[in-house]
């Protein structure tokens, strides 16, 4: 139902650049007429775009701050700023796109209550393409265009410059996106670092489109000096990475000025993360230094920034292109060893959570996983809910009262979101698991796909009421804890010693409560018993990755060597008889 018009506005930019003191002024045009109901916006974009229509997800920031676009403010934190979403389906370009009191907003549901006064707005459109799937459905999304599935640096997205407008209960603004984000520029190779790109068969088919998957591969010292060395390989899991990081044959730039880290609270944390680099480069080139390859995988989905690297209903075969197209590919051209005793995998958060589902269900291809700080290993604590004995997702349950369950907390316990939070910016960001975000993309992993070709959803996205049938599919598929119980008479002689588990006792997500799960099992079996490792950092925060005697910030860029001893001692331990134990050691 259209609500009546009155006194439209019209937005005209004033020039300026993004970043001085000021933004861009807007002057306000009357027009015919505006929904009774609040601000409304009218956003069009410019043909100079392009001329074909256009589907996605329409986007409409406001901020009562100039520190940054307002595409970048938006978050989960307590100085998140305010957007509203829509889809849009073939929107023609110079054709009015409206949003009003309609479509639902985070962290202010509705611009009917939003306060008048001044703001920063910003709109963006992120452009989806159709996907014909393997299976004969037909699904739209946002394809990554190189950027790691970020919605708001993604090339090829619509936006408008902000703009500052003083907004009233009974205004209407229009907004024109005449830019758009421009490509990224690929990373170049160097002397240690180099970049491959391969297509994958097995994605390429599920997709029903060409599919790539890419790595950034780190060079042993020596490697063109000794032709006659193969190498062992750490998989190092994480989120997209535009480069191989944490490395840098460079001493820090002299003329850095220093940035102060909220996330660690210090000055200057981006000279420490250059130091650290460069110490890892002369770690690397040491005599005494071991000489692996070591590489990080891009293997974003039109769903986030990485595929969790299993294979998935909605996602496809990535567990099995990467390890099956992409590894023996890189192992091929950098002269790998190419056996399972000679691969190690580790990584933090959603790369804890790939690096122990990797060495469970490719047991034989991995000798060894560091599994810090992961994604939920334990869906009887996905976060603070167990998702088999729980109705909800959102609260607690009571008779008279509404508890909001936690999502987010500090090393003291002080909670800045809920899981009711997170969820509804996502909402707004997108549905149907398109927001780029966690929980959209755990189901996009987890669930079995929807009738319609979208992920299923464990959860009712508004009410949290949870879902039992998807719960159990989870379980039976993806709840590593579960897995481990079920299977552990035949898994169990594969992964004993290979298992090595580090988290924070203060997760900011709570992600601790699933490894006193798993810990539980592993160390009340002997049949046989693990072998391996379970740490708990005192106090310590996302994402604590077994350091006992360095913060985490500065073990979090230190993953490429800080494992290395006990990947050694496992070589040792369980190389077979004839091994090449020793071309890699000069």
């Amino acid at each position: 139902m259209k609500l009546p018009l009155k006194a439209l506005t019209t937005v005209v930019l004033l020039g300026g650049l993004w970043g001085c003191n000021e933004a861009p002024m807007a002057t306000a045009v009357p027009a015919a007429e505006q929904p009774a109901s609040g601000p409304a916006f009218t956003i069009r974009f410019d043909e100079a775009l392009g001329t074909q229509p256009q589907d996605g997800r329409l986007l409409l920031m406001l901020s009562n701050t100039d520190r940054d676009e307002p595409r970048f403010l938006v978050d989960n934190s307590l100085d998140t700023q305010l957007i509203y979403g829509r889809n849009v389906s073939d929107w023609a370009p110079g054709a009015d796109m409206l949003i009003d009191a309609a479509h639902i907003g985070f962290p202010i549901n509705s611009l009917a209550e939003l306060p008048p006064g001044r703001y920063f707005v910003q709109a963006l459109l992120n452009r989806y393409q159709d996907f014909t799937l393997s299976n004969g459905k037909t699904v739209s999304l946002p394809p990554d265009q190189g950027e790691g599935q970020q919605w708001n640096r993604k090339p090829g997205n619509y936006l408008s410059e902000p703009v500052a407008l003083d907004i009233t209960p009974d205004g209407v603004y229009e907004i024109v996106l005449d830019q758009q984000i421009p490509p990224i520029e690929p990373a170049r190779d160097t002397e240690f670092v180099k970049h491959v790109r391969m297509k994958s068969e097995l994605l390429s088919e599920f997709w029903g489109e060409d599919v790539y998957l890419g790595a950034h591969v780190l060079l042993p010292h020596g490697f063109e000096e000794h032709p006659e060395a193969r190498y062992p390989l750490m998989v190092f899991h994480g989120h997209f990475p535009s480069d191989f990081g944490a490395f840098r044959p460079e001493p820090p730039d002299p003329d850095l000025e220093p940035v102060y880290s909220e996330r660690f609270s210090m000055e200057g944390y981006n000279i420490i993360q250059q130091q650290e680099a460069h110490n890892n480069y002369l770690r690397w080139i040491a005599d005494d230094f071991p000489r692996f390859l070591a590489i990080e995988i891009q293997h974003p989905t039109p769903y986030y920034d990485d595929s969790y690297a299993v294979n998935s209903a909605s996602q496809g075969p990535y567990g099995d292109a990467i390890n099956y197209e992409l590894i023996p590919f890189i192992e091929e051209q950098f002269r790998g060893i190419g056996e399972g005793w000679a691969r190690f995998t580790y990584g933090g958060s959603t790369g804890g959570w790939e690096a122990m589902a990797t060495q469970m269900f490719y047991p034989d291809e991995f000798n060894g996983a560091f599994v810090a700080c992961p994604d939920p290993i334990d869906f009887r604590a996905y976060l603070t809910m167990n998702i088999y004995e729980d109705s909800n997702a959102y609260y607690y349950p009571s008779d008279f009262q509404k508890i909001p369950r936690p999502g987010r907390r500090d090393y003291l316990g002080n909670v800045t979101a809920s899981i009711k939070d997170q969820n509804d910016l996502e909402r707004v960001l997108g549905d149907r698991n398109r927001s780029g975000q966690q929980f959209d993309i755990w189901e996009a992993t987890f669930s079995p796909m929807d009738d319609d070709g979208y992920p299923a959803d464990l959860w009712d996205p508004e009410t949290g009421d949870i879902d039992p049938e998807i719960a159990a599919y989870w379980k039976e598929n993806f709840d590593l804890s579960y897995i481990l119980r079920r299977d552990w008479e035949t898994l169990g002689p594969k992964l004993e010693g290979k298992l090595h588990i580090y988290t924070g006792d203060m997760d900011n997500y709570y992600l601790n409560n699933a490894v006193y799960l798993v810990e539980e099992f592993l160390e009340s079996t002997t049949a046989p018993y693990y072998g391996g490792e379970v740490d708990y950092g005192d106090r310590a925060e996302h994402c604590w990755n077994g350091d006992q005697e360095n913060g985490n910030h500065l073990s979090r860029l230190r993953y490429n060597w800080m494992y290395v001893p006990r990947i050694l001692k496992r070589i040792e331990e369980s190389a077979p008889e004839g091994a090449d134990v020793s071309s890699w050691r000069y």
